[in-house]
């Protein structure tokens, strides 16, 4: 079995109001990680995502481009402590 890895990422640049969190979802779904994704008060996205360690780096690389309507100026990257499970969702 593979190693799951978590990780929490920063989104800044335009990325809410934009089906940003939406996108996200679906593509987290498609590459079967789990986490979620919320708008934060200082017009940033937090994502948590927890999986196989390919397919967080893939929807990692995929942040950087985000919704049609995205235009993301930044993605921080840490380690996370939390291990989602399930279904991607949004908050």
């Amino acid at each position: 079995m593979a190693d799951i890895v978590s990780k929490r990422f920063l989104v800044s640049g335009k990325v809410q109001g934009v089906f940003f969190r939406a996108s996200t979802r679906e593509q987290a779904n498609q590459l079967g990680v789990s986490g979620w994704a919320r708008n934060l008060p200082d017009g940033r996205v937090e994502v948590v995502a927890a999986g196989d360690p390919g397919a967080v780096s893939a929807l990692e690389e995929w942040l950087w481009q985000g919704s049609p309507a995205a235009d993301v100026d930044n993605v921080e990257a840490q380690h996370s402590d939390e291990q989602p499970s399930g279904r991607f969702s949004i908050a």
